[in-house]
């Protein structure tokens, strides 16, 4: 059924579009290089990952005038996390259950509609997906039984499939892929099925492999000097998110998950190349350079984003940068090479944080054996298990200087470990019960839950000075919300359980603008333009770890405090209301 809903929606884009098929727009290596200021032509935007649109028609004096001018049910629930990409005129979209809608981007007009028929037997830990690659005339998806599919961008028909793991093993992929050099670039993740991670490219035309790289040296490898016996074997090193590249030197850089299983007392080391970024030759897939932001994890803190590529003077001096707000509560400056190697710049927390007690001049953290679980060693330790950051991306904006972050304060986790059995493939492989980590959530010793507590935060950070310069705090709410900054001066962004979507002053931190949708929401914003009018476009859809959180803050606070959040996947599409 899913597969004749599939060939009928391509069959009346078919007939109705022809016209229109013929001029849709090849995207090229030099268009997403320089994508122009109307498309949004991959999932942050642009290469460097900033999430930042340069259309200026949307300003804090007239962003009140902003209405919606289209809506679209995707007819799913879970969370609902792509980015709408939009390349003259034409918007793609992916869901969960790994759909992917074509629309008209100004009216909502569907054009075509893909749904995979997906194994009956499929076991989906993170039921998304985070959206779709560009490229010539074809529409890249990874998914959650681990393929990716080329469709056909005019009519949704599939191209090309190729298998990149087994799910019945435990691999799937969520992420976004990065399409460069003629390349499709996904990952694998599985880390809690005791899956070796990988990044992988495939030819864009044909899908052939042209390269795999493990996450997780073998024996003889670099970085397998940081594993002990047959550990490496089932190490993790999941790829999440959609890796940033810099197309001059042909470099991806990838964040990658934690190590598995998670105690660390179950694979002794620093465990390379998980919670690192890797810098990734894009032409053979050699990792030529890497910084590990924590060492043998402990605390599920998976350093999945890529940093963001900002170029900044610090100190008086230019630093070609990698920036990442990680999930172990620091804020990380890098600095990249055209060689590859990275090298370390400065770290400091953004959020509470107890476990690390310095960092060396290589940006190596020492850690508080307190604040350290093991097998059979229950601690307490800040930020939670989530992290001061989760997937949520980043922003950047070039016209502010600001690098904007979307936070979680005043949560902390209580988490051990038990003694582990024979890994089955397929089946959970974490090394903590199921029912510890669904009740780890804890607030910090400091927090007084009879007034509101500020828990989610939006911060705007001064690279250059190395500060703070604004924040705004969520009260006694989640925040899973994806940053968009555009040149108009303003950031948006969703995440919370009152189910808006806001926008700041980038400037300031004003709050100037918000609008409840259907659902809460957890989509990246993008922005595009059609005709000389610029939109903004996300999806609602709340889900996933969002509504995990969630559910545990609603037994940690008063009753009433937390709402429940209604799911459903809705495309939502703003511009200035014209009257």
């Amino acid at each position: 059924m899913r597969r004749l809903l599939s060939i009928v929606a391509a069959a009346g884009w078919a007939l109705s579009g022809a016209a229109s098929a013929q001029t849709y727009n090849a995207v090229t290596d030099q268009r997403l290089s320089n994508p122009e200021p109307g498309n949004w032509l991959q999932f942050r935007g642009n290469y460097a990952g900033w999430g930042y649109s340069p259309l200026d028609e949307i300003t804090p004096d007239n962003v009140s005038r902003l209405r919606p001018v289209w809506t679209y049910s995707t007819g799913v629930t879970e969370g609902h996390q792509a980015a709408p990409v939009v390349n003259d005129g034409m918007m793609f979209v992916s869901t969960p259950q790994n759909q992917i809608l074509a629309f008209e981007a100004a009216t909502g007009k569907e054009l075509w509609r893909y749904v995979r028929a997906l194994p009956d037997d499929l076991f989906q830990l993170h039921p998304t997906n985070r959206g779709v690659g560009l490229y010539g005339d074809k529409v890249y998806m990874a998914t959650v039984d681990a393929y990716v599919v080329a469709l056909d961008a005019t009519t949704g028909e599939v191209v090309w499939e190729t298998e990149i793991g087994d799910y019945t093993d435990g691999y799937y992929s969520t992420l976004s892929p990065l399409v460069a050099d003629g390349k499709v670039v996904v990952g694998v993740s599985g880390g809690e099925f005791g899956i070796r991670g990988y990044i992988t490219a495939l030819d864009a035309e044909t899908g052939a492999e042209a390269w795999k790289t493990y996450t997780v040296p073998e024996p003889g490898e670099p970085g397998s000097e940081t594993w002990k016996g047959d550990a490496w074997k089932t190490g993790g090193g999941s790829i999440w998110m959609q890796g940033n590249y810099d197309p001059e030197g042909k470099i991806a850089y990838f964040g990658t998950g934690n190590g598995g299983p998670w105690m660390p007392d179950t694979r002794p080391g620093d465990n390379l190349y998980t919670t690192s970024v890797v810098a990734i030759d894009m032409q053979n897939g050699e990792i030529i350079g890497h910084h590990q932001y924590h060492w043998n994890d402990a605390w599920d803190w998976d350093e999945v984003s890529a940093p963001l590529l900002i170029d900044y003077e610090k100190d008086g001096q230019p630093v070609k940068g990698l920036v990442h707000a990680g999930r172990n509560g620091y804020l990380w400056e890098m600095a990249r090479s055209p060689e590859g190697p990275i090298k370390f710049v400065s770290g400091q927390p953004f959020v509470r944080q107890n476990v690390f007690t310095g960092l060396d001049e290589s940006g190596r953290p020492s850690y508080d054996p307190s604040k350290t679980p093991g097998t059979d060693k229950t601690v307490t330790f800040c930020p939670s298990l989530w992290g001061g950051k989760d997937w949520p991306p980043e922003a950047y904006s070039p016209d502010t200087g600001l690098f904007y972050i979307p936070s979680h304060e005043n949560l902390c986790s209580e988490l051990g470990g038990a003694p582990m059995e024979a890994r089955e493939p397929g089946e959970l492989w974490i090394g903590v019960p199921l029912d510890v980590i669904l009740s780890s959530l804890r607030f910090h010793e400091s927090v007084d839950t009879s007034q509101p507590v500020p828990i989610g935060k939006l911060q705007a950070w001064d690279l250059a000075k190395g500060e703070l310069a604004w924040e705004h705090s969520f009260m006694d709410t989640a925040y899973w919300g994806p940053i968009l900054t555009t040149k108009g001066g303003l950031v948006f962004t969703g995440g919370t359980q009152d189910r808006k979507f806001h926008a700041f002053d980038a400037e300031t931190g004003d709050l100037v603008w918000e609008f409840p949708t259907n659902s809460g929401i957890t989509g990246v914003p993008s922005s595009f333009e059609v005709d000389g009018k610029q939109y903004i476009a996300v999806q609602s859809g709340w889900g996933v770890d969002s509504e995990r959180m969630r559910a545990l803050l609603e037994d940690m606070l008063p009753e009433g405090r937390v709402p429940e959040v209604p799911q459903g996947g809705v495309v939502w599409v703003f511009a200035l209301d014209d009257a």
